[in-house]
């Protein structure tokens, strides 16, 4: 089969709904774009429901990586471009299914006549074209209901375009078409996760790091940093706040040393990323917790400390099991990094035995005794040092910290 000269990308259902889909639609195509930056041959084409690339000689599995990290395309396909001829279509489409590996046992051809002083109708076209499918793989059968392959043939003005082949893109809603939202991001293999799913739904997402240096090495910044350097081809680029966290930290763990820690640690934590989500214009905090997994993640613990803030708490992993968590995490390409063994602040100072149901009236009277309390968590945000991490940047030439 002839190599592919155009790439067909399809809008995902979702993207197509309401009165949001123009603006749904520029997104998408946006993304697509910047994706496909580094390939300055390919000609973009709108068209309704889907977007065509002209490939001009570049390979379709080479396009095909950036485009799948897209949210909002629901499939590509690559596309043969042959004349305008019966002969000429026929051969391309027995040429194609010959290609196919492995064979399938049962095929459909859908015709769509766009060009309609095309002589032959959409459903003398499909006998046409499966007929001679048949002749060049008579083992075939033509299942027109439930087929194993369908081969799309679309009559144009100036050529006729055949495609069979369709890769899953990555679905969801369009970047940022769902707002910003704060991610608290560790080292471990779970926020990554949270952080990807929000971003599949349409949210811009900037990530928030807690580290306690000297107590942890800069290797476990680093790691964060790796982390979300995977992240930034699903979101364009990625906003990343290191929060210097050891004096709250270890001020807190001096006036309060029991079960209640963690808990105290975590309320602490929230209030800090509310604020820089509040400043950057994000209307959510996103965690990757799930239920039931470690202490401060039973219903209890999370509800106690989802009351620090007052914004909404999003957790996309709340009834995930780890094993659906890891497969993620091992496709976005996070998993490696998460298990290195780098510590976090999350690891320090723990307490013997947690507290899995706390009291929040409890919680209430600790805090009041840590009058320095709110000071502390807001020189943490004046500390905090911000990054600007691009897709595929491997420099960080944006640093400031934050204001």
């Amino acid at each position: 089969m002839n190599q592919a000269q155009l790439a067909v990308l399809r809008y995902g259902e979702l993207v197509l709904k309401g009165k949001n889909r123009h603006r749904f639609e520029k997104t998408v195509f946006e993304q697509v774009k910047r994706g496909l930056r580094p390939f300055p041959a390919i000609r973009f084409e709108r068209e309704f429901g889907r977007i065509m690339l002209h490939l001009n000689g570049v390979p379709y599995e080479d396009v095909l990586p950036p485009l799948k990290r897209v949210f909002g395309l629901a499939s590509i396909s690559p596309v043969v471009s042959t004349e305008l001829e019966l002969e000429r279509i026929q051969e391309a489409a027995a040429s194609m299914m010959e290609a196919l590996t492995p064979q399938p046992d049962t095929f459909k051809v859908t015709v769509r006549r766009v060009n309609k002083s095309f002589p032959h109708d959409s459903q003398a076209m499909n006998r046409l074209v499966g007929g001679a499918v048949l002749r060049a793989l008579p083992e075939l059968k033509v299942d027109v209901h439930r087929p194993d392959t369908e081969l799309k043939v679309e009559l144009r003005e100036e050529a006729a375009w055949l495609y069979c082949r369709v890769d899953q893109g990555a679905g969801g809603f369009p970047l940022g078409s769902n707002g910003r939202a704060a991610l608290m991001l560790s080292g471990g293999i779970d926020s990554p996760v949270a952080g990807y799913l929000a971003m599949r739904q349409g949210l811009k997402v900037e990530a928030v790091h807690f580290h306690s240096y000297p107590y942890t090495s800069e290797q476990s910044q680093q790691k964060v940093r790796d982390l979300v350097r995977r992240l930034a081809p699903y979101g364009g680029s990625v906003k990343l706040h290191m929060v210097p966290f050891t004096e709250v930290q270890t001020r807190i763990h001096q006036a309060y040393s029991q079960n209640l820690l963690i808990t105290l640690l975590r309320r602490a934590m929230f209030r800090i990323t509310e604020k820089l989500a509040e400043a950057g214009g994000a209307g959510a905090i996103v965690t990757g917790e799930s239920l039931g997994q470690v202490a401060s993640q039973t219903l209890a613990s999370m509800d106690a400390i989802g009351r620090a803030v007052q914004m909404p708490v999003l957790r996309p992993l709340i009834c995930m099991e780890k094993k659906e968590i890891i497969k993620i995490a091992e496709m976005i390409d996070t998993f490696h990094i998460s298990i290195l063994p780098h510590e976090d602040c999350c690891t320090l100072f723990l307490p013997p035995s947690p507290s899995t149901n706390p009291n929040l009236n409890v919680i209430h009277s600790i805090e009041r005794n840590m009058p320095w309390l709110e000071e502390a968590i807001e020189d943490a945000v004046l500390r905090t040092e911000t990054t600007w991490i691009e897709a595929g940047d491997e420099r960080f030439d944006r640093f400031d910290a934050f204001f």
